[in-house]
């Protein structure tokens, strides 16, 4: 037998509209776009003090060095005046020491600071050979400061030499006294602001070529003077190089 439904059909009756009901629902929020990670700050070039010093592990060139320096500086401190004017003399680059013993007394010659511990190119020294030892590497910086002194010491020697064998010097120009590190510093200083930004470079070099300037004018060291101004120009001209040089890591020092 059919069976007739007299009730509403659910089939047949369309659901209520709830749509409108769905509105005051809590959304699900767009997270916004996620901003890149920060820079790790050990990545980031930063300035740090103790790296203008030089030490066993970052700097062994400048380090071993500056350490021989001290070394005699404190044999020139406390040592007899009178054995210390004769190891001057033995380390001396003049033309009467660079003919007969060229390598021994340039290499002689860098082992003394005049002035001593407490000259200023003590403190360049340490200052400029680790900067630029920790961007070029210790061989290298090695090398600039090695070019330094010996060029700078031939530019100024041979032409006093040449001077005396044509008779306008006297031959007591022969046995001039003459060591130090101070070219080599000279050297290091010109190739190292090449390696710096524009706003440290050309304030350091404008503040060293015055100085150099001023002592030259000064007539009381001409030779030694010119070679000082020699020696900041060699370093200058090997910019180009000491730039292809220079380590591909990031310098501790953001100059």
């Amino acid at each position: 037998m059919e069976r007739t439904v007299t009730g509403p059909q659910t089939a047949a009756s369309p659901l209520p509209d709830v749509s409108g009901l769905l509105d005051g629902l809590p959304r699900q929020r767009e997270l916004p776009a996620r901003a890149p990670a920060p820079t790790p700050a050990a990545a980031r070039p930063s300035f740090r003090p103790w790296h203008l010093l030089p030490t066993p592990a970052g700097t062994p060139f400048t380090f071993a060095y500056a350490a021989l320096l001290a070394l005699t500086s404190l044999v020139a401190a406390w040592a007899d005046p009178a054995l210390m004017h004769t190891l001057y003399q033995d380390s001396s680059t003049d033309v009467a020491h660079l003919v007969r013993t060229p390598v021994l007394v340039l290499l002689a010659s860098a082992l003394w600071i005049a002035g001593g511990i407490v000259s200023p190119y003590a403190a360049a020294f340490v200052l400029v050979l680790t900067a630029l030892e920790r961007r070029i590497g210790g061989a290298r910086a090695a090398c600039v400061f090695l070019a330094g002194h010996v060029l700078a010491t031939l530019a100024t020697e041979v032409p006093v030499g040449l001077a005396v064998l044509f008779g306008h010097l006297p031959d007591t120009s022969l046995h001039r006294l003459d060591y130090g590190i101070s070219f080599g510093v000279a050297a290091s200083i010109g190739a190292l602001s090449g390696l710096l930004t524009p706003w440290v470079r050309w304030p350091l070099l404008t503040l060293v070529a015055s100085q150099l300037v001023n002592d030259l004018i000064a007539f009381q060291d001409p030779l030694t003077n010119w070679g000082h101004l020699i020696a900041l120009t060699l370093g200058i001209a090997g910019w180009p190089l000491v730039r292809r040089w220079r380590l591909p890591a990031v310098s501790p020092v953001s100059v």
